[in-house]
């Protein structure tokens, strides 16, 4: 297994990672800055416009933008062509990180509506570009970005890019006056294949979504959808949300998207996706989410590092369609892992990024407890499916090694259609205000004696926090009891719960291996026969 990354930068950098045969390709925003390089609001220069005038002949709605995708899926996959001039094909990771979108030149930036938007140049791994229609009620016009529309830094000599003429743009990013009605932030960034991440109030730039996942972690070629074009609606003074539609087109699937984004402290992203496949799929991935996690507080790494925690998320949340709430704490294992959470219509689900303690990471550049948790909410009933968690092994923080998505229970084959609706929310905190208590801690070591390093390591110390909800209020003396599951390849040896200093409670349990296969755990707290908290899930590997 191999594992590439695409650029040195830790806090922008996006990661190649190679699974088990089944390559999963994710470009970001290598070396930018988490906040945009506008002016304040008030500063206004001339927008820019667009000299290609090409009207559609019908207003393209998301119904016939959907009609057209279904069309195209009835055709034979034709893949784009490497148009780009040699000056812009042979840049590399340094030359390219030099050229920026000059910030007057922001689309609506003379307008007094609250978002803009700029482009990112294509070249060195953006070598397939993207089309951006600029409009309003279903009439959209293509904006041609030219080269006078960004500036070349050192070392790059500015004349050779003159007159350079773009097929397209590698992607885009949307500004808004996310912190302060003054300045523009930058607020969510659609960059290579159908990448992009968004911004919650507080935040820098973490994890990732995408718009489909094709055969990840399968013995299948795993492909990677494009978003080929964006048509974007024109914002108008007082709008709150800007909408955009994009096509998507891979060799198995076709597909319309409509994303509707309002900027505030949860970021929300309301997303429509109706895909429309050419071939059978073997595991088809619905509202993928990418993150990195390299070691935390339950395991710890086999390499010397100055910080307690390195992670972009720390679990991932299920809610079941019941209210039930799953917690899973992420790893970092040893060989590529895949974990399976069948479900129902979930409620939600999601990586999320709980410990927003600084002292937990001591990383004053990367500030990973400011990463944003991302959770999906699916709209309408989707049925019966699997919650895919794949953890692939990595040694370096700019890997992205997480991913998780949705796996419908019915499998698309050629010629079928699908529809998908949901809500995601990025933010410091997207998770309601919840009664139970819910996971804040997963803390593990060897058990028995651990100063006695020369004894067999078959048996394992965890302790679980749990935080917040009624069982905080509770005065001393109350019971509160740990309902605790063990798979049979381990043994119970004892278990334990204490009360924490800030009200929380503790369940401590130590195990031994009995079969040399993976152990799944479960906890949840209990009080006069009712469930009191979130439920913990685990698995010990080998090696955890």
């Amino acid at each position: 297994m191999q594992r590439h990354s695409v650029g040195p930068s830790i806090d922008a950098t996006r990661r190649l990672a190679l699974k088990g045969g089944a390559s999963a390709l994710v470009l970001s925003l290598f070396s930018l800055p988490t906040r945009a390089q506008d002016a304040p609001a008030g500063d206004a220069a001339p927008a820019a416009t667009s000299p290609d005038a090409a009207q559609q002949s019908t207003p393209l709605t998301y119904d016939a933008l959907s009609e057209r995708m279904r069309q195209r899926a009835a055709e034979p996959y034709t893949a784009p062509e490497n148009m780009l001039p040699d000056v812009v094909a042979n840049l590399d990771y340094d030359s390219h990180r030099a050229i920026r979108y000059r910030p007057d030149h922001a689309l609506w930036r003379a307008e007094p509506v609250d978002f803009h938007l700029q482009a990112f140049y294509p070249g060195w791994v953006f070598t397939d570009t993207t089309s951006i229609f600029i409009g309003r009620d279903g009439e959209y016009q293509r904006k041609v970005f030219e080269s006078s529309d960004f500036e070349y830094r050192p070392p790059l000599d500015p004349t050779e890019f003159r007159n350079v003429d773009l097929p397209g743009v590698a992607g885009f990013r949307i500004h808004a006056p996310l912190e302060r009605p003054d300045y523009f932030d930058e607020l969510v960034t659609f960059l290579g294949a159908s990448y992009f991440r968004a911004l919650g109030m507080g935040t820098r730039y973490g994890l990732s979504a995408r718009g489909l996942a094709l055969n990840t972690a399968t013995d299948a070629e795993e492909e990677f959808p494009r978003f080929t074009a964006f048509y974007i609606d024109e914002p108008r003074p007082g709008d709150e949300s800007i909408r955009l539609m994009a096509e998507m087109d891979s060799p198995s699937v076709t597909g319309a998207y409509e994303f509707i984004i309002t900027p505030g402290p949860r970021t929300e992203m309301v997303c429509s996706a109706r895909l429309y496949f050419r071939n059978e799929v073997a595991r088809l991935g619905i509202a993928p989410l990418t993150s990195m996690y390299t070691f935390g507080e339950n395991d710890h790494p086999n390499h010397e590092d100055f910080r307690p925690e390195v992670h972009d998320s720390d679990g991932l949340l299920i809610v079941r369609a019941n209210g039930e709430r799953l917690w899973r704490p992420l790893k970092n294992p040893d060989t590529l892992a895949l974990s399976f959470f069948s479900e129902n219509s979930p409620r939600a689900f999601g990586l999320l990024q709980r410990d927003r303690d600084f002292d937990s990471y001591q990383d004053i550049e990367a500030r990973y407890d400011l990463r944003p948790s991302l959770l999906v909410e699916p709209i309408g009933e989707w049925g019966a499916g699997v919650v895919e968690l794949v953890e692939i092994p990595s040694r370096s923080e700019a890997n992205d090694n997480i991913v998780a998505f949705w796996v419908p229970e019915e499998k698309p084959t050629a010629g079928t259609a699908m529809e998908f609706r949901y809500r995601m929310l990025w933010g410091l905190d997207v998770e309601q205000i919840q009664r139970d208590a819910r996971v804040t801690a997963t803390l593990a070591g060897i058990g028995g004696n651990a100063a006695d390093t020369d004894q067999p390591q078959t048996t394992r110390r965890i302790a679980i926090n749990f935080s917040g909800g009624t069982v905080a209020n509770l005065p001393e003396g109350a019971e509160v009891e740990p309902l605790i599951d063990v798979s049979s390849a381990a043994r119970l040896v004892n278990s334990s719960i204490s009360r924490l200093p800030d009200g929380g409670w503790r369940v401590s349990i130590e195990l031994e291996r009995l079969e040399d296969r993976p152990v799944e755990l479960r906890v949840k707290l209990s009080m006069l026969q009712r469930i009191v908290s979130e439920t913990w899930l685990y698995q010990w590997s080998s090696a955890s």
